[in-house]
């Protein structure tokens, strides 16, 4: 089982799976470049998860294993609703990025648990009874990195900054990865997520 600090949930505030899955979205981006935790304020994360939904707790997690934030302006969010995380050095090029992903079918896993019940129903996760939010964050732990989550290296990577809450989420037609709704584009009457759209924005 994989083991992440409790500082890192009292510092989000409450116990949720999306934690420790930016979390070790995090660690896993740190290995694959060969970096350590940023203690400054140069290695650069962007969340993909954007704005819109309530699984941006990932990005706590993703911050507590980067050292990237939002107060260090090394961590931004890009718009595309999507489980997923980019992690690069802009002084070490050579190195290129790394992107880390949930994989779809880790994401539904994620959704049979009771705990997913109730966030839909509106109940703040500080609410939750703990075994519930602890069933689901053990199984979070337990997994290995290469039942949760998709590593890919991009080493032609460059950053242009990109310009109501939902759980609704839909298939890319053409990566297979979910995208929340108001990110999806629909191309040719199937849904797709910005990336794979070819829209800008």
């Amino acid at each position: 089982m994989t083991t992440m600090p409790e500082w890192v949930f009292e510092f989000h505030g409450h116990r949720c799976p999306f934690v420790p899955i930016g979390y070790r979205m995090g660690q896993i981006a740190l290995r694959e470049l060969g970096m350590e935790r940023e203690k400054n304020s140069e290695l650069q994360a962007l969340s993909e998860m954007g704005t819109g939904h309530h699984n941006t707790c990932m990005e706590d997690g993703i911050q507590a294993a980067t050292g990237c934030t939002y107060a260090k302006r090394n961590m931004e969010h890009v718009d595309y609703g999507k489980a997923a995380m980019v992690l690069y050095h802009p002084g070490h090029f050579e190195k290129g990025a790394v992107r880390v992903s949930l994989k779809p079918e880790a994401f539904d896993e994620l959704g049979k648990f009771e705990f997913l019940a109730y966030r839909k129903k509106g109940t703040r996760p500080s609410d939750i009874p703990e075994n519930v939010s602890k069933q689901i964050v053990d199984w979070v732990l337990a997994r290995s990195d290469e039942e949760l989550f998709n590593a890919e290296k991009l080493p032609d990577f460059a950053f242009q900054k990109p310009g109501q809450k939902t759980f609704a989420k839909a298939k890319c037609a053409k990566c297979r990865e979910y995208v929340f709704e108001p990110q999806v584009r629909i191309v040719n009457g199937e849904p797709h997520c910005i990336p794979c759209s070819g829209y800008a924005k």
